[in-house]
């Protein structure tokens, strides 16, 4: 199934018990409103087909895994409203994934900023290559990772997670991630992330998907509030993206692409 959003994607292939979800987007795999839509729709019909044991999230490309929000869409902003519309669709997706009764293995081949890292923190399993280093790049720019946040810190902790919030500029490399347990395997190359990922699909479509189902229940406790939670976080960014820090500083970044 591939459902075209301008000129980005999100298809879904089903083989051997194994959904993988893949989006693009031109602009270094960034993330329009249609497309994180398009993927939270992805995983829940994933999640509720029966012959689906296991999903893999990815992007296309051989250099950025994802960009995170798109700058073309934060700049068309017109008000609090327009705002908490944009950021619900990353509450959207993360909830979907949260939810999910399928484990989400996420395949990270290069670079991850932002909401990119909310993918991949949403995820249950993440795979990454070497070159998969990570930024969480919106207090730079006038607001803040309040969306992923939750995500973010549920999976490497406050520590970790402040410091790549306070420092917005500076790359993580992925050995930093992996030892923070935001990866959880790192790969020299590609074909060793994919054979990683192979091997352990293959496990998991032969194991209980009750047993499955269970586990990923108890491993998301405590976040059961994330519905409204995340809205409530996505109305704060949807305020400060109107501001004046927010506002020039989104043109800059689109004036230097």
């Amino acid at each position: 199934m591939l459902r075209e959003i301008s000129s980005g994607y999100v298809k879904s292939e089903f083989h051997q018990g194994v959904t993988t979800i893949e989006f693009f987007h031109p602009q270094s795999n960034s993330l329009p409103l249609k497309i994180l839509d398009e993927l939270a729709q992805g995983i829940h019909r994933a999640g509720n087909d029966d012959e689906t044991r296991l999903i893999v999230l990815q992007s296309a490309g051989d250099k950025i895994f994802c960009a995170g929000a798109s700058f073309d869409e934060l700049a068309s902003i017109q008000n609090a409203e327009q705002g908490m519309q944009f950021f619900s669709g990353f509450a959207h997706v993360i909830n979907a994934m949260r939810i999910c009764p399928k484990f989400i293995i996420a395949r990270v081949h290069g670079k991850c900023v932002g909401g990119g890292v909310g993918l991949v923190a949403a995820s249950d399993y993440a795979i990454a290559t070497e070159h998969a280093e990570i930024r969480l790049s919106e207090l730079s720019i006038g607001i803040g990772p309040f969306v992923i946040g939750p995500a973010v810190e549920r999976k490497i902790g406050t520590s970790a997670f402040s410091q790549l919030t306070i420092d917005a500029g500076m790359w993580r490399n992925a050995q930093w991630a992996g030892r923070k347990g935001l990866f959880s395997e790192v790969h020299a190359t590609a074909e060793g992330m994919d054979e990683s990922i192979s091997k352990l699909a293959h496990t998991l479509i032969h194991s209980s998907p009750q047993a499955m189902a269970e586990i990923k229940k108890i491993l998301w406790s405590g976040a059961e509030n994330w519905d409204h939670l995340l809205r409530e976080r996505a109305a704060i960014s949807g305020k400060l993206v109107l501001g004046s820090f927010a506002r020039e500083a989104i043109e800059k970044f689109k004036a230097k692409k």
